[in-house]
């Protein structure tokens, strides 16, 4: 069962949250913390962190990014 079109940027932003929370909250705990026996509980506490706050931040500014993208590229057939 697919997800309707009309929820596409939200879908959109679920998965771009998602990727971005995980992958970025997996680098700077490293960073931060280096890797140790805590590593993977102190970075799924940082991802849950992120999460919260990517998902929301995603779903307002995709629109936005999309339509700055937009005006500084030039369309396909041209």
């Amino acid at each position: 069962m697919k997800i309707p079109r009309k929820y596409a940027h939200l879908s959109f932003a679920f998965v771009m949250s998602m990727l971005m929370a995980f992958i970025m909250s997996g680098v700077l705990t490293a960073l931060l913390t280096g890797l140790n026996a805590a590593f993977t509980y102190h970075w799924m506490h940082a991802f849950a962190t992120a999460w919260v706050i990517a998902f929301p931040a995603i779903a307002v500014v995709a629109p936005i990014a999309r339509k700055l993208a937009a005006l500084v590229t030039e369309p396909e057939n041209s």
